[in-house]
């Protein structure tokens, strides 16, 4: 065990650890139970209230509303891939022409709210510039610039981790500024940052959501849609349980394709990261 980042617990820090540990696994416990049998007691569970979801109508208007979601993340996650690239690509130019504005472009839309973003695209673009932007676009685009420009910073400091003797072997070679990337730098950097794009896409996933506020009927609008319905009894809890685990679902799913991908990756001959040759014994370096 490294006890770099910390010291190693002697006797009495485990057994005060082990103690706390148990204590906050009770609280935890206790909270759950307690919320659990609120829920029971106010008949939260009672099969009358789950009648809403046997209803076909209700289940293809959640299914309209799950390809909504669906076809707003993936369109934005692809545009958000190479969003992220192209700037990260400027902000890493050694043409300051280049790398100045793709500084001020991705800082920008770091710093402005995903709200914000959509609510400008969605009523400040169509009413001060007269663009009509649906819902939709609207908010794949929201996605995409804010989205992008985290994207960015990530492959830029993926990129930038390399140890600089790689991109200098590949210089010594003769290779140009593109190939050093494209062929050298790239391939190692990706595998270090899957787990970071990931968890970026995961966000992308769960932003979706936000295009409820300009009414574009996505799993939230919709659940807010059913849980208002007097006539359904107001379903409320059990729509927004249901979605979440719709929600859960999909980011579990997508948390296994990135550890597929992980895997696929080291196991591919091209992960083998090869020691550098050592340089040939020339004339005057070689043992006499």
């Amino acid at each position: 065990m490294t006890a770099v980042l910390y010291d190693i617990p002697g006797p009495r820090a485990r057994v005060r650890n082990n103690i706390l540990g148990v204590v906050g696994t009770l609280v935890v416990l206790g909270v759950v139970g307690f919320v659990v049998l609120r829920l029971i007691q106010t008949g939260q569970f009672a099969p009358r209230r789950w009648e809403w979801i046997t209803y076909i109508n209700i289940q293809y208007l959640l299914l309209d509303a799950l390809w909504n979601t669906l076809r707003a993340f993936l369109l934005a996650a692809v545009l958000s891939l190479v969003f992220g690239a192209i700037f990260a690509a400027g902000r890493l130019s050694d043409h300051r022409w280049v790398s100045g504005p793709a500084t001020a472009v991705v800082e920008f839309f770091r710093a402005v709210p995903l709200l914000v973003l959509i609510f400008i695209l969605y009523y400040g673009v169509s009413r001060s510039l007269g663009i009509t932007i649906s819902a939709y676009w609207a908010v794949v685009l929201g996605l995409m610039l804010y989205n992008g420009s985290v994207l960015a910073e990530v492959f830029r400091a993926g990129v930038l981790a390399q140890p600089k003797g790689q991109s200098e072997a590949a210089y010594a070679l003769g290779m140009r500024k593109t190939q050093v990337m494209t062929n050298v730098l790239l391939p190692q950097a990706l595998r270090a940052m899957l787990p970071t794009i990931i968890a970026q896409l995961v966000v992308v996933l769960k932003d979706t959501a936000l295009g409820f506020i300009i009414l574009y009927p996505e799993l939230l609008y919709q659940a807010r849609f059913l849980g208002n319905q007097g006539q359904l009894g107001g379903p409320i809890l059990q729509v927004g349980i249901v979605i979440a685990v719709i929600y859960i679902t999909m980011c579990l799913l997508l948390s296994a394709l990135a550890n597929w991908l992980e895997k696929r990756t080291r196991r591919s001959p091209r992960a083998v990261v090869k020691a550098p040759a050592p340089p040939d014994a020339g004339p005057g370096t070689g043992a006499s």
